[in-house]
Order: C-alpha cells, then structure tokens, then sequence
C-alpha cells in the first residue's frame, strides 16, 4: 500500500493539521513534509488493525511502536515518530476532534547515550606531527594540540590558558571549566617542552599588544574556538582521518585511552573536571567495545 492509499478523510484530517502547523508553528517545509510522512505512514499501519487516526488507542500506539522497533526503526527513529504522535494527538484534543489522547503515559523508547567518536593512539600521534613547526602558526598549533591530547581540556578552556595559569617547573596547568570550577591538571614532558618552544619562539611573533592569553591568533588576540575547530579538522583532512575531527573528538581520545590503560575512573573524572562519575562511566563503555571488536577481528572463535 502506498503512503496516498490512506482513507480520504484521514487525507483531509491531515493537510488540515499540515496547514495549521505551517501557519500557527511557522515549521519548515521539511519539517512538515517529516510529520506528514511519520503520521501517514501510522495511518496505513492502523488501516491493517482495522483502526483510524481518530480512533487509535493506547493499545494500538503501544503496538505500533513494538512494530517499528522490531521491523523498522531504531530507538532514536521510534522517539521521533511518538514525538509527531504526540503533537498530533494533542492538537486534536484541543480541536474537540477526540475525548482522549492515547499518547499519553506511553514512555517513549530509551535512545541510550551514543558512544563517542574516537581516535586511536596511532591516529593522534599522526595529527601531533601534521602541523609544520618551522611556520609561526604551526608551532602554536603543535603545541596547542599537545596540550589539547596531554591534559583532554575542552576547547573553551585551551583557547582561555592564560601564561600564568601554566606552571611548567612542577608540569601542572590550571583550568578554569565549567561553572567556574577550578582544577589542577598534569602536563606531560611533549606539552611542557612544545609550549616552552611556542613561547619563546611563536608567541612574541604573534603578540601585537600586551596580554596574557597564552594562545595567540593570528591577530595577537585570544584564539575563538571555532576558529581553532577550523584548525584541527584541517590537520585531520591532511591526515586522511575519515572522520569529522573537533576539539572534543581529541577530548575523547584523551580519556579513552588513559582507561585503555588501566586509569582509575575517579581520577579521570578529576582530569577531565566532570562534577558526575556517571558522565565519565561512558569510557568504559567505549572501552568495552574496542575490546570487543578487537576479539571479534583477531581471535579465532571471535
């Protein structure tokens, strides 16, 4: 049955809603031609249970989502399509065409939290060597990658390094994250010897006033993060990465494979300044499928 082989009437009850949804919500034309399809595409399930848009129940929504979970959707697919319900459903109510909404107390499908984007160490070590270090600009950004990798800040917080918030005689930087919560991070030898090179080197190059911001760009001022997202995802193109590389992509890879090797989960927790163990419980997961894949690929009985 084709999406057009829905009952005429339920065709009407449709545009109608369609043009209500343009002129009252001001939705896009993709966004409306989305929910034409999520809603005719349940009008033509309910057609085979002998049932209508008008008279769906709880039950048969209940029914159609078991359908599009096991046939069709995936969790995320399925929560979108409830969402359309929901908002359909509701104007009807208020439109008095029906006495009671069956979308409601129907959870909708757990998505589950997505797994983060990762690189593997071999890949991080070809994005440390791709800017070229004998330009100004390609000092800075080695060394901003160093720091990014050595020490998993978030961009917000490298772009913000101030000189004094780098204490390179005991290796540690201090970070200012989110909700203005203070932390203290090691650095690694590669961070502290490439900002000490950038430094000296790079920095007074690029200073074109006085100021503090350890990072300059190119116009001697404070680095905008997009502007640095540019950077990379430039390093990663060069390098042949066939992923879309960010700062929070190497923020990742930072926290992966400290666990990788066998870090403690709360002092992760602690480097990467979450404030909830839970939010950094996501790299044992992580972790958990690369172990998986691994098997999968090398052992015989994989």
């Amino acid at each position: 049955m084709s999406m057009g082989d829905i009952d005429p009437s339920e065709t009407r009850l449709l545009t109608h809603y369609s043009d209500m949804l343009m002129l009252e919500r001001g939705l896009s034309a993709a966004t409306l031609s989305a929910y034409d399809s999520d809603l005719r595409q349940f009008a033509l399930w309910l057609q085979t249970q002998d049932a209508s848009l008008l008279g769906a129940t709880r039950t048969e929504l209940l029914a159609y989502l078991a359908h599009l979970m096991e046939r069709v959707a995936s969790p995320r697919t399925a929560a979108r399509k409830l969402s359309a319900l929901r908002r359909f459903y509701a104007w009807l109510l208020r439109e008095h065409r029906i006495a009671e909404d069956p979308t409601l107390l129907i959870d909708a499908p757990k998505i589950g939290r997505p797994l983060p984007k990762i690189l593997s160490e071999a890949d991080v070590q070809k994005l440390l060597l791709a800017p070229n270090t004998k330009t100004t600009l390609g000092l800075r950004d080695r060394a901003m990658l160093e720091v990014l990798y050595g020490c998993g800040l978030r961009v917000s917080e490298i772009v913000t390094l101030t000189v004094d918030s780098v204490n390179l005689a005991q290796g540690v930087v201090k970070v200012w994250g989110k909700g203005s919560k203070e932390r203290l991070v090691p650095m690694g030898e590669p961070s502290c010897d490439w900002i000490k090179r950038y430094s000296s080197s790079a920095r007074p190059d690029l200073m074109k006033s006085h100021t503090d911001v350890l990072f300059l760009s190119s116009r001697g001022r404070e680095m905008t993060r997009q502007t640095f997202w540019h950077r990379i995802r430039g390093y990663g193109s060069q390098i042949g990465l066939n992923m879309k590389l960010s700062p929070h992509v190497i923020r990742h890879a930072f926290a992966t494979h400290l666990v990788n090797h066998d870090a403690d989960l709360r002092v992760v927790q602690l480097l990467l300044g979450h404030s909830d163990l839970s939010t950094t419980q996501i790299y044992t997961h992580v972790a958990r499928e690369r172990m998986k894949s691994l098997h999968e690929e090398h052992h015989p009985r994989g």
